[in-house]
C-alpha cells in the first residue's frame, strides 16, 4: 500500500516539474512572438509618423495655428533585426518545450 502511495506521488511531482517546465518556456515564445510582430510592422511603416500643433499667432483673443507632420524614420535594419531575433526565440522555445 505504502509503494502506490510513493508512485502517485511521483507522478504528481513528475506532471508539476513538467508543467513548470512549459510555463517557463512560454515568455520566450511570446517574447519572440512580439518581436516577429514589431519586425514586420517596422519593415511595413518604415517609420512613426506623428502630427503636432504649433502656435503661429497669438496677438490676444486672435489665435493661429498650424499642424506639422513629423517623422521618426525606422531603419529597415531594425525591423529586420527584430525579426531574426524573434524567429530565433521562437524556435528555442519550442525546442525547449
Amino acid at each position: 500500500m505504502a509503494d502506490v502511495a510513493g508512485v502517485g506521488h511521483r507522478l504528481v511531482l513528475a506532471r508539476l516539474t513538467a508543467t513548470n517546465t512549459e510555463e517557463s518556456m512560454k515568455p520566450i515564445m511570446l517574447l519572440g512572438v512580439v518581436l516577429i510582430v514589431i519586425g514586420v510592422l517596422a519593415l511595413a511603416y518604415q517609420g512613426i509618423t506623428y502630427t503636432t500643433r504649433e502656435k503661429v499667432i497669438d496677438l490676444g483673443p486672435i489665435q493661429a495655428s498650424v499642424d506639422k507632420k513629423k517623422t521618426i524614420p525606422l531603419p529597415p535594419i531594425l525591423g529586420a533585426l527584430a525579426l531574426a531575433a524573434g524567429v530565433i526565440l521562437v524556435v528555442v522555445g519550442n525546442k525547449r518545450a
